[in-house]
């Protein structure tokens, strides 16, 4: 019995790392995009001010599995314009470019991105990773 709690709480510790440490990414990506306080929370589908709070401190917490995705699918994103771009400044600024491509329809990434959807996190990642050839 006791193996099995045992068990049970490093699992649960592993969870809790794991959110912290994609917390740590979805925060110093954000920060480079120059992200609003709204703008973050749109994009993790939309926390209230005090769990985005509470995200900030970067402590250990089990995310939602909503919430990983929607991590992951901005980890991609960061990656893809890192390797489409040959400055950190220009793959940075691209996000806040207006564009008519789609999906984006005369709307910059973060604009179409902020919209709240997942599919819209999906499709942003799509498009990049296609414009780099994956």
């Amino acid at each position: 019995m006791t193996a099995v709690i045992e068990r049970k709480s490093a699992e649960s510790d592993r969870e809790a790392e794991k959110g912290r440490v994609a917390l740590k990414g979805f925060f110093r990506i954000t920060d480079e995009w120059g992200c609003t306080t709204e703008e973050r929370s749109r994009l993790l589908g939309g926390p209230s001010r005090t769990t985005l709070y509470n995200y900030a401190k970067l402590k250990p917490i089990k995310l939602s599995r909503d919430t990983m995705e929607r991590i992951s699918y901005i980890l991609g994103i960061y990656k893809a314009l890192q390797l489409l771009y040959p400055t950190h400044e220009r793959a940075n600024r691209r996000i806040r470019l207006k564009t008519s491509d789609i999906p984006f329809c005369g709307k910059s990434a973060m604009e179409f991105m902020t919209q709240g959807s997942m599919m819209n996190l999906m499709l942003t990642r799509q498009y990049f990773d296609a414009k780099r050839g994956w």
